[in-house]
């Protein structure tokens, strides 16, 4: 493994994050302890609950309402589709 001091980590921190991604042990040693670097699989499905605290049917159940207002909204006129253009943020 590979550590590092945070000052050197920092002065070429993309450098180390590619040799991470490519199957290096990188550490960077802060307080006395090493922090690993490497690459993580990003899991969202607890998203809602940890950032709403609403469980998986809420969550689900909200979903629903949300389309089912946007729907609305469009039937209404309320809404237009964005198309990425500045024009439509007017």
């Amino acid at each position: 493994m590979k550590t590092l001091a945070v000052t050197a980590a920092r002065q070429k921190l993309g450098y180390w994050l590619k040799r991470a991604l490519d199957g290096e042990d990188i550490g960077i040693v802060m307080d006395g302890e090493v922090i690993g670097l490497r690459p993580v699989e990003v899991i969202s499905a607890d998203y809602a609950l940890r950032e709403y605290g609403l469980t998986q049917r809420e969550a689900g159940a909200a979903a629903k309402r949300i389309a089912r207002e946007v729907r609305e909204a469009r039937r209404r006129g309320e809404t237009r589709e964005f198309t990425g253009s500045a024009d439509d943020l007017a």
